[in-house]
């Protein structure tokens, strides 16, 4: 694996991990022999393995396993339980609106499918889960964007390209705040042709226990399908479907919270 590795350190640093899942605690010396690392290098990496909390030091000087990696575990599980909740009611959404219908993440600076519920239309758009989304022109990329802080939002929106890929494409930052404010205040976001000229979609966001933006779901479809006769009341289903996989998440609105 190291010969063809561009990145050596690392691949050496996941073979250390490896070496240990597989064996359970072991030394130093046990790691430099099995995977023939020079002992200079070994103590460095596992050194900064430590400092990472990826690894600790037992009582019998082995190095063992630690919490770094249930807290990233805890993560990607999060993300799956996550896809899993919001299957069955992506997919209600999807037989009441007839429309594909999507989940997706926002990942620093970077938007994402991680579930499609396909619907039996003839007229289909394409799409694929793991898709990677503009943030500034796809209906869940600025729909995750609207509820981020104002100061990761300046982050982000300081670093988008503003590519004109359609006459309907938002180009000016201040003009992209603005349509961020008024997603916000509305409760939905609105791809009007932004990102593909044929396309339309209506998205909301999901919220978890602590009210954070966990996700958004969005219906899709064509200029046909969604237009200015039926886009709020597929916005009010999509708002209905993400306060659901919200609750499922521990979030309460604000009425709720006062009654209990």
């Amino acid at each position: 694996m190291l010969e063809s590795s561009k990145v050596p350190a690392l691949t050496r640093a996941i073979e250390i991990l490896d070496l240990i899942a597989r064996r359970g605690p072991c030394s130093a010396a046990t790691i430099i022999d099995e995977l023939g690392i020079p002992k200079s290098t070994a103590y460095l990496l596992l050194g900064e393995l430590k400092k990472q909390r990826f690894l600790s030091i037992d009582i019998q000087d082995n190095y063992c396993l630690w919490t770094k990696l249930v807290e990233l575990a805890g993560h990607a599980v999060s993300r799956m339980d996550l896809r899993e909740l919001a299957r069955p009611r992506l997919t209600r959404l999807m037989d009441e609106c007839g429309l594909l219908c999507h989940l997706g993440i926002i990942d620093r600076d970077n938007a994402y499918y991680i579930l499609k519920i396909e619907s039996p239309a003839t007229i289909s758009v394409r799409s694929h889960e793991g898709k990677s989304l503009s943030l500034n022109r796809s209906g869940i990329g600025k729909c995750l964007l609207a509820w981020q802080s104002a100061q990761a939002q300046e982050t982000i929106i300081a670093g988008l390209a503003w590519e004109k890929t359609t006459q309907n494409t938002i180009t000016d930052a201040q003009q992209f705040k603005e349509e961020l404010a008024r997603i916000r205040a509305r409760g939905w976001s609105y791809d009007n042709g932004e990102d593909y000229p044929d396309v339309r979609c209506v998205a909301a966001p999901v919220f978890n226990a602590s009210n954070e933006l966990t996700a958004a779901i969005s219906v899709v479809g064509t200029r046909l399908q969604i237009n200015e006769d039926n886009r709020d009341y597929l916005a009010g289903k999509a708002i209905a479907c993400a306060k659901d996989i919200s609750r499922l998440l521990g979030w309460k609105s604000p009425f709720e919270q006062q009654a209990s």
